[in-house]
């Protein structure tokens, strides 16, 4: 099978998915290196396919949802309880970005919906040993939430106020 015969089964396997599909998953299915994946959903993504990549695996952005970028400030210790709060609210949490002073902007998947994903989530990152993006800005960062209306995004941000959490100015 070659690249352009893979595109097409890659972009039905997700246009037919009822939920995140692995990279994993897809680089067994067609005997391909799961780096030749995210290069596949690279390309796909030129070609005007709205793939979302998150730790689950990707989907399609299919339903137009209201986006919002959100700054809020807290500790590492505070995540699951700020990424609960969005999604007990309604939210889905996209991403979270972090203005580095060498860098620039840093963006990195979170793509959490349910409690369980947001435990899912923030066992990974306590498993990794790794720092989250938060620590390299002073806990400062912006989040990508998504909700179905602006009564749900209201709801969201109350919440994150509650908590001392949403970032002001």
């Amino acid at each position: 099978m070659n690249r352009a015969e893979r595109l097409e089964k890659i972009e039905e396997i997700l246009k037919n998915a009822s939920s995140p599909v692995s990279g994993s998953y897809l680089a067994d299915l067609f005997g391909v290196s799961r780096q030749a994946i995210v290069q596949d959903i690279a390309i796909l993504r030129t070609q005007g396919l709205e793939v979302i990549s998150t730790p689950s695996g990707y989907y399609l952005d299919r339903i137009k949802k209201l986006r919002r970028i959100i700054a809020v400030r807290h500790s590492k210790e505070e995540i699951f309880d700020e990424l609960l709060a969005i999604v007990e609210a309604g939210g889905r949490v996209l991403d979270v970005m972090v203005d580095h002073p060498l860098y620039g902007e840093i963006r990195g998947s979170i793509g959490v919906a349910s409690r369980n994903e947001v435990t899912r989530f923030v066992n990974m990152l306590e498993s990794s040993g790794q720092e989250p993006l938060l620590s390299l800005a002073r806990g400062f960062h912006l989040h990508t939430v998504e909700a179905d209306d602006e009564e749900t995004m209201k709801r969201v941000e109350e919440a994150l106020k509650k908590l001392g959490f949403l970032f002001l100015g």
